[in-house]
């Protein structure tokens, strides 16, 4: 069925759901590994892709037609955005600063649009920041009845196209009746698997990592884990993104000019490209969207390192690897053979 933005608002939904505490205040448990062997995080990650990739469906019309130049074999799995520029594109038409956020919304709809047709699986957008509740009064108050308003107007959609929608952020701070919309309808599309939305809300990147470090700590309290356990896959396991199959985003695109993250997802963006564009958030279309992507599919990931730089290409090619395989790839991607001890 068609992609469409035009649809009647469907009701609340009613599937009960309780809301849980502060998130450091309970004690609800990942299942725990044994620690790792010392490799580096890049290293985990670009072995790590290949299984991921195949967990989520395609359907057939996700890979019919794509733009000139861009290839499905490079496509990000992860795009985040930092959505900026919503106020200036208001002020800039003499308009209020309601409908800079309303375009906003428009234009984010368009972009979830492009990512199911394009085969992009996750989207992860910086909607509202822990800053911003300073912001004055009468605009934080719009923004919540704009996220309650777009989440219940978009319902309809979310199951139509199988589309998977998760919160992150410190929702104990968002009013009642958001809290139970967001909750519900993470619960009501978590079985969906064409593709996942992210939506950021009263979150930080220095919240995310502070709310991992307390769960932690907690489980340390509580004996369940010693403190030389703690390495990067407990952390990540406490992480807000652990709600994805692709917690790295591939690619951030932050529109309005500016260069810098601005405190979003610090540990989640270690490796992950960076395109800044011109365009104000509500001229940000599939345009804009096509030339960051095009951007990126021209640029060689290193991950820090030579050997994940060839474990990842290994991967992405379809390689089954081991440890010798491992060491001739490097080997290959150096131009040199090393001699080895007979086997």
């Amino acid at each position: 069925m068609p992609f469409s933005l035009h649809f009647s608002p469907t009701p609340l939904i009613t599937a009960p759901s309780p809301l849980s505490k502060p998130f450091f205040l309970v004690p609800y448990y990942h299942t725990l590994h044994a620690p790792k062997s010392p490799l580096c995080s890049s290293m985990e990650h670009a072995l790590t892709h290949q299984g991921k990739q195949e967990a989520f469906d395609r359907r057939p019309e996700d890979s019919q037609t794509l733009p000139l130049g861009l290839r499905r074999d490079a496509m990000p799995s992860h795009v985040a955005v930092i959505m900026d520029g919503n106020r200036r594109w208001a002020r800039l038409r003499d308009l209020p600063v309601r409908s800079g956020y309303e375009a906003g919304v428009e234009s984010l709809r368009k972009i979830v649009e492009i990512c199911c047709k394009w085969g992009i699986k996750v989207l992860s957008v910086f909607a509202f920041s822990s800053d911003n509740w300073f912001r004055p009064k009468v605009e934080v108050e719009f923004l919540m009845s704009l996220f309650e308003r777009g989440m219940q107007e978009d319902t309809g959609i979310f199951f139509r196209e199988n589309i998977r929608i998760s919160v992150i952020g410190d929702l104990t701070k968002l009013p009642k009746a958001l809290q139970e919309l967001m909750v519900n309808l993470e619960e009501a599309t978590k079985n969906n698997t064409r593709f996942q939305l992210i939506v950021a809300v009263s979150y930080s990147g220095h919240y995310d990592v502070v709310q991992a470090c307390q769960r932690l700590a907690l489980k340390a309290k509580c004996g369940l884990i010693e403190p030389s356990d703690i390495n990067v896959s407990l952390m990540e396991q406490e992480l807000e993104t652990n709600c994805t199959e692709f917690p790295h985003p591939d690619l951030l695109i932050r529109t309005s000019g500016e260069f810098r993250i601005s405190n979003f997802m610090l540990w989640q963006l270690a490796y992950t490209e960076l395109f800044f564009a011109q365009s104000l958030w509500p001229d940000f279309g599939e345009a804009e969207f096509l030339k960051a992507l095009l951007a990126f599919q021209q640029r060689q990931r290193r991950y820090g390192n030579q050997l994940a730089q060839s474990i990842y290409f290994a991967v992405q090619s379809g390689k089954k690897l081991n440890v010798m395989s491992l060491e001739l790839e490097v080997d290959r991607k150096r131009g040199s053979t090393l001699e080895r001890p007979p086997t």
